[in-house]
């Protein structure tokens, strides 16, 4: 399996550049890995699919932990099933949608619907195919370490302002839960003394790590089902007026025509499905007991859990 990246901070030029390819942006990673026989391609496991061949293109956005896993899934089970499977990771949302759009990317197992990605879904939803929704309870949060006790609603964020450094710890400025928090809960809650620090998932998450090992106060923008709400003890935000949106659905999308050309693969994803417990467990594996390494978490995760069950 090839994995290859664009940063966040080319996305323009990698928007331009999609004309002639994803991959003439990205370079590919260290270990040069082929793929022949990546993923759990070479353990015997049955994955229930059956046998093709031809390249797979899946995008990913890194740090979007549940695309990231199953993306994951997904890779070692069509590489086992003799397919040449290229992961490309890309650091903004719109980049990638329009990736698919255009046929530059095959697969995307994390688009939100129907409101995280609307915008992306305004603009290109009529050039993408939906497979199939794969998780029914997502929803979008504001959340601070328990031990805040001066604030359990976004009515209050403002009013303690202060104990946050007058700051909100978002993510990746492309994202719709920034769109979401900036947009919407912030004018709504009249938010005017804080300011949404977007950077990166990875960077929020650090920054909430630093923060609990110290008991500090902190607030970030975060979402479930999510690995760190079992990593650390966390309490949503109430949000009195909706402004997150209600419980939402994780689905993939393909680019035009790829169901008629793998009609076998989409409608084993499809079928797919990962309910909380399997994903928050699947997370656990790769990013608490296996420390982000996400093949070989996945892989053991896969062991206890086979694959042919997520599909039936």
């Amino acid at each position: 399996m090839r994995r290859t990246f664009i940063k966040g901070a080319v996305a323009a030029s990698a928007a331009a550049a999609l004309g002639i390819g994803l991959s003439a942006c990205s370079v590919e990673s260290e270990d040069g890995d082929s793929g022949d026989n990546g993923g759990n391609g070479d353990t015997g496991t049955d994955f229930g699919l059956p046998e093709g061949e031809g390249d797979i293109t899946i995008g990913l956005i890194p740090g979007w932990d549940e695309g990231v896993v199953a993306t994951e899934l997904w890779n070692q089970a069509l590489t086992a099933s003799g397919y040449d499977v290229t992961v490309e990771e890309i650091g903004e949302a719109g980049v990638l949608y329009e990736g698919v759009a255009s046929g530059d990317v095959d697969l995307f197992l994390d688009a939100w619907l129907p409101v995280t990605h609307a915008t992306y879904m305004d603009e290109y939803g009529d050039q993408l195919e939906q497979i199939g929704t794969w998780n029914e309870n997502a929803a979008l949060t504001v959340a601070v370490p328990s031990y805040v006790d001066e604030v359990d609603s976004l009515t209050e964020l403002n009013d303690n302002a202060d104990l946050f450094g007058g700051q909100i710890v978002g993510i990746e400025p492309s994202a719709g839960l920034t769109e979401a928090v900036q947009d919407n809960s912030m004018p709504t809650y009249g938010m005017d003394d804080l300011e949404l620090q977007t950077s990166s998932t990875a960077t929020m998450l650090a920054e909430l790590d630093s923060a609990i090992a110290a008991e500090e106060p902190i607030v970030v923008t975060l979402w479930q089902p999510h690995w760190a709400y079992a990593e650390y003890d966390l309490k949503n935000l109430e949000d009195p007026e909706g402004t997150l949106g209600d419980v939402e659905t994780i689905n993939t999308v393909a680019r035009p025509g790829f169901s008629e050309e793998h009609s076998d693969i989409a409608d084993a994803m499809g079928s797919f499905a990962l309910s909380d417990e399997q994903l928050a467990g699947l997370e656990n594996t790769v990013f608490t007991e296996h420390d982000g390494d996400v093949e070989a978490g996945v892989s053991a995760w896969l062991e206890e859990n086979p694959f042919s069950d997520l599909i039936s």
